[in-house]
């Protein structure tokens, strides 16, 4: 019988998405791995590649329609000797998403689909064993190193698809899915809204000129994850600041040996370096709040914060504590230059123990930054100005001044560790040269 094409769910975070654009139409003959629409989530716009072959028979969902659920139909998939009278009575497409009334998501990058999505199958086996997996999938996996049998499928009948083994990795501990999603009972906490509902602040401003601006699913799923954090995780906060002198002193040095290779390194390169250096020194921070354990990682994987029309990302450096400063300063232009167009794939945006934050450039001299779960806490930088201090001679001198604050997840990391690990960052960033050793 024909079979449906379902909505996918291309990323952990995604609920719904909007169908951007349809790269096939009714008649076309498809294969296995054929790209058949273009899918904005939440943080991009990714391509669907189809999972079985046959003729597209019936497009349920036209193009531009938002707030499709995912696993709802969107098209009718029709194999050999099958017509479109074969069809019969289709499921209704989609209904756009109600108008900024509806609850938001409950969860970010390591959220679950909410109770009343199915959740994706297991994947199936036929006799024999073999794993239902799409030709690209299936060559990205063994690019990568993957093994199949531990890859969960999002596709129609737990089919293994192309962002299921993009979001992989080869090195993932076995308990790692259990790192991807909070305790049950987390999801619900971030939908009831804090504050007056959307008629009584309407009424509030009624009489008054305003432009109604609607949320988008990347602006519903920051306000949701935020909001959890806050209400869920016991942040504490530690503060120092960081004379910078130095390391500005040995950045243009260094400036002036790679201006041939093309590469310019900034201060957050250094504080990128330097966070990922304290996290092997203080192996006990690198870790992940796992619902019911904690994941402490090997490599240092680093996220940072980059700010985008309309929301934000936070692309991750892995192994940033073996990368030369050049190294993280190319990649991390690359991956905040994807991030602003919106082009990176969930597994550059996903992972990490632990997050920066640096508003510096903005001129702002210090702020405190909420935990990006299940990473175990985030460093918040300000801009570094001149001021007077206190020489070691104990003569009042002049020195750049940076101030950080460091918030931390108390479930995690408690205070005496986490205040090593931030000493650590500052003897790593007042004595740059000692990364490099």
């Amino acid at each position: 019988m024909p079979t449906e094409i379902l909505m996918p769910a291309l990323s952990p975070t995604m609920e719904e998405g909007t169908l951007a654009k349809w790269l096939v139409k009714e008649g076309d003959t498809v294969a296995s791995g054929d790209l058949l629409a273009e899918i904005e989530t939440d943080k991009a716009t990714m391509e669907f590649e189809a999972v079985d072959e046959g003729t597209v028979g019936k497009i349920l969902v036209a193009e531009g329609t938002e707030g499709v659920k995912v696993n709802t139909p969107i098209a009718i998939l029709l194999e050999d000797g099958e017509s479109a009278d074969d069809i019969g009575a289709t499921p209704a497409a989609a209904p756009a998403a109600a108008a900024g009334n509806e609850a938001a998501p409950a969860g970010g990058s390591e959220a679950p689909a909410p109770a009343a999505s199915p959740a994706p199958a297991a994947p199936v086996k036929a006799d024999g064993g073999r794993i239902f997996a799409s030709p690209l999938a299936r060559r990205i996996a063994g690019q990568k190193g993957l093994d199949l049998t531990q890859i969960t499928g999002s596709g129609p009948h737990g089919r293994i698809v192309k962002a299921d083994v993009e979001g992989a990795t080869a090195t993932a501990p076995a308990p790692a899915p259990a790192a991807a999603a909070p305790a049950p009972a987390a999801a619900p906490a971030a939908a009831p809204a804090t504050g007056p509902s959307a008629d009584m602040v309407a009424r509030m401003y009624e009489g008054r000129d305003y432009e109604e601006i609607s949320l988008d699913g990347m602006r519903k799923t920051i306000a949701a994850r935020l909001s959890e954090a806050k209400q869920t995780i016991p942040h504490f906060y530690l503060r120092r600041d960081i004379q910078l002198d130095a390391l500005l002193k040995f950045r243009s040095q260094l400036n002036k040996q790679l201006e041939a290779r093309g590469v310019k390194l900034s201060v957050n390169d250094f504080i990128i370096k330097a966070v990922a250096n304290a996290l092997q020194q203080v192996p006990e921070c690198n870790a992940v709040w796992a619902g019911d354990r904690v994941l402490q990682l090997k490599p240092s994987d680093v996220a940072v914060a980059v700010a985008i029309e309309g929301g934000l990302f936070t692309p991750v450096l892995q192994d940033a504590d073996t990368k030369s400063l050049s190294a993280l300063s190319t990649e991390m232009k690359d991956l905040a230059g994807r991030a602003r167009e919106r082009k990176l794939a969930p597994h550059e945006y996903q992972g990490g123990t632990f997050a920066i934050s640096n508003l510096g450039m903005f001129g702002i001299d210090n702020f405190d930054a909420i935990v990006n779960p299940p990473h175990a806490g985030i460093l918040a930088v300000g801009t570094g100005v001149k001021k007077p201090v206190v020489g070691a001679d104990g003569e009042l001198t002049v020195a750049t001044v940076m101030s950080v604050t460091m918030s931390v997840d108390h479930r995690v990391i408690d205070g005496a560790l986490g205040a090593n690990l931030l000493k650590a960052i500052v003897e790593n960033l007042e004595n740059p040269m000692m990364m490099l050793a």
